[in-house]
């Protein structure tokens, strides 16, 4: 394992950890409206394309501490039978993954999220979303006790009442944890009602900057998000050009309080 694959925490002073989130598509680039009918067989089947695409993600993502994954394809026809999430987590290096599917299409398909971390989890546990089949939430618990820090990993609906009844959910799940991170693509605005309302009740703001995700080639929605709890510090959000999806991706560091940081071991 390399000195960079497993974050080691201080026992003094503050620590900061990298954060993003990521809609990759199944590693499927597109660049234009026209391409989702001209490209849309690839969502479907395997092409060199996407293993390309791959190992240019393993090169952002090796920059960062935890990372959340939508869209990934966990072993399946149209990925080549590759665990995307698994090949990111081995050729970025990192010491910790895990994935959920969420939609189970057999040998043809193996819609998943997933996640990316240097820093070794207490427990992670995964949830099926209410709605219409097919969306799902990760929650992984780092350290112990009051002082944890929880991050949410999730994919939401694309209507609107499926979103309602699914933040609703989340709310539940964080309801009695104090630090907080929820990232994922969301499908709405930070403006939206639902989003609005759910990080009022659940003490959270938007860490990321305002700048569109949506679409890749040229932004004008941004549906991709990470919430952080009102107790940590943020520094340094961006939107990352890097339009290998449909989507971009979004970063945050987080500053952890320094109790948060003697609660999560090496």
């Amino acid at each position: 394992m390399s000195e960079k694959a497993a974050k080691k925490m201080p026992a003094a002073g503050e620590q900061r950890i990298r954060l993003l989130s990521y809609n990759i598509q199944s590693g499927l680039q597109t660049a234009s409206p026209r391409e989702y009918i001209t490209k849309g067989w690839k969502h479907f089947f395997p092409h060199p394309e996407k293993q390309e695409n791959l190992d240019l993600i393993s090169k952002l993502v090796v920059d960062f501490d935890i990372v959340g994954l939508q869209e990934v394809d966990a072993g399946s026809l149209r990925s080549s039978f590759l665990d995307q999430t698994a090949y990111l987590a081995h050729r970025a290096d990192f010491p910790y993954w895990n994935k959920q599917v969420n939609r189970n299409v057999g040998p043809l398909a193996q819609y998943s999220n997933g996640f990316l971390s240097r820093i070794r989890p207490m427990e992670t546990h995964t949830y099926s979303l209410p709605g219409l089949p097919g969306r799902g939430a990760i929650l992984v618990d780092y350290g112990e006790g009051d002082e944890q820090f929880s991050v949410v990993f999730l994919h939401l609906a694309l209507s609107r009442h499926g979103r309602l009844r699914q933040l609703s959910f989340v709310s539940d799940l964080i309801a009695s944890r104090k630090h907080i991170a929820v990232m994922g693509d969301l499908n709405c605005p930070t403006d939206s009602g639902s989003l609005v309302d759910f990080m009022a009740k659940n003490g959270l703001k938007d860490a990321t900057c305002g700048a569109p995700t949506y679409p890749s080639w040229q932004p004008v929605r941004k549906i991709d998000h990470i919430f952080l709890s009102d107790s940590l510090d943020t520094d340094t959000p961006h939107v990352i050009d890097f339009p290998l999806s449909d989507h971009l991706p979004v970063s945050v560091d987080v500053v952890l309080p320094f109790k948060l940081n003697e609660s999560i071991p090496d």
